[in-house]
């Protein structure tokens, strides 16, 4: 084989492959050999046809099936002599490559390559200097999580009689609706709790604002007013009388803090323990924070001390799928189906995530190729064991099994793999990268 690069620019390469006439005609052989076992030609037994009659009769698609053999085969010799690793091929279609026997088969694809990139420091002598975290966890932190604690268990109890309702109280409230005299069916609601202050609406209407002051077994009228265009065309332009009256006036008790509500909240015999407990697990948090916030610094760190031109394919890729995520969280927070917007809307829409995300979306492909690249000079791989325990977390994770997840990455195929194996490597390297940190005091 023979092989000639040619740089296109710092991330394309041409590579012009030749292929030697003897393998050409070797592959032709083997085709015409195929094909004679699997044709049947009236007069000739199986397997039995002259090579001049199924040349004449075949040619066309020999010469395509070789050309499907040679193309891929070849590229992959070729990037293996080139030494490079590429990110996007532009192969020429079938139709525009010939290939004939006793002559060298020759095409030409174009790659564009990840950079070679010179490491900087990382490690000792010179390794990456973090300024050191003096966050603790304080008593007056584990006194706000028990106080969440004791909001968590508190009770709604009466409150005394000719309480008018505040900010913080609870109402036990009726509400039903009426037209010209006529009770109206979807507008009744019993038993309804309402916590002042929250300014919930109730069947689509205000009540706060006609409660603040009331008392249990009172009772309100509310005129809501609709619109001429509102759907519903049985109220649209029309007025509809609410009629609103409280129960039960409530009151939120909390509970005294002694070793019982510390039984009550779980499987601990005194308030002390529930302390220690608490304590822990955010001691624990605390400390993934602060190495979250470490490592971010390392990133940080590893995108200004490194230049090189990064592939356009890569960033592109990246920018697209953020800009996907973000339309799909959209249209989850606001239960609209994204298509049914106009196409002009959504294209503006697009392209103004495009332009928010691309410099997140550069900064992300860097620091990725650069954690590969730290990755492959420190000799660290992505074992079986490193994919088992990925799958247990994201498993743990979405409160699926672990079986369930496999099988979700077997159906999104080699892609999903690799980019799971990939995810999982730039986090070994980055883990590599802040043990070797020096944190000052």
């Amino acid at each position: 084989m023979k092989l000639e690069m040619t740089e296109l620019g710092p991330m394309k390469r041409a590579l012009k492959i030749e292929v030697p006439a003897e393998e050409v005609n070797s592959r032709f052989s083997r085709a015409y050999s195929e094909l004679n076992r699997q044709v049947h030609i009236p007069g000739f037994r199986a397997g039995k046809a002259p090579l001049q009659l199924l040349e004449k009769r075949y040619a066309k698609t020999v010469e395509e099936d070789v050309i499907r053999a040679l193309v891929p085969d070849y590229y992959d010799r070729a990037i293996r002599q080139a030494g490079i690793v590429p990110v996007l091929v532009e192969i020429p279609p079938l139709e525009r490559v010939k290939v004939k026997k006793d002559t060298p088969f020759s095409f030409t694809a174009t790659v564009e390559i990840k950079p070679t990139i010179e490491l900087r420091d990382y490690k000792a002598p010179n390794p990456i200097s973090l300024k050191q975290d003096h966050r603790t966890v304080t008593d007056e932190q584990v006194d706000k999580a028990i106080e969440v604690l004791r909001e968590q268990m508190a009770q709604l109890h009466p409150a005394s009689t000719g309480t008018t309702l505040s900010e913080g109280d609870y109402a036990v409230v009726n509400v039903a609706g009426s037209l010209d005299g006529t009770a109206l069916e979807g507008t009744t609601k019993e038993g309804h709790l309402h916590k002042m202050g929250s300014h919930a609406s109730v069947l689509g209407i205000d009540i706060e604002t006609h409660l603040v002051g009331k008392k249990e077994g009172e009772t309100m009228t509310i005129l809501q007013a609709y619109p001429a265009t509102h759907p519903d065309a049985r109220v649209a332009g029309k007025t509809v009388t609410f009629r609103c009256t409280i129960q039960s006036v409530k009151r939120k008790q909390l509970p005294a803090l002694d070793d019982e509500f510390a039984k009550d909240c779980g499987p601990y015999q005194s308030l002390q323990e529930i302390r220690e407990k608490l304590r822990t697990e955010m001691e624990r948090a605390l400390k993934k924070d602060v190495e979250d916030s470490y490592k971010d610094t390392i990133l940080k760190r590893l995108a200004e001390t490194h230049h090189f031109d990064l592939p356009g394919t890569l960033v592109e890729r990246e920018l697209s799928a953020m800009v996907r995520q973000q339309l799909q969280a959209r249209q989850h927070k606001t239960k609209d189906n994204v298509e049914a917007s106009s196409a002009g809307s959504r294209t503006d829409d697009i392209t103004k995530l495009q332009d928010e995300y691309r410099p997140e979306a550069e900064r992300r492909v860097k620091v990725g190729l650069i954690l590969e690249a730290l990755a492959a000079k420190e000799g660290i791989s992505v074992t079986n064991e490193d994919l088992t325990n990925e799958i247990a977390r994201l498993a743990a994770e979405v409160k699926i099994s672990a079986d369930e997840v496999r099988r979700m990455i077997q159906a999104g195929g080699k892609e999903t793999l690799d980019d799971l194996q990939a995810r999982i490597l730039a986090d070994k390297a980055l883990d590599f990268v802040y043990r070797h940190a020096m944190i000052q005091g």
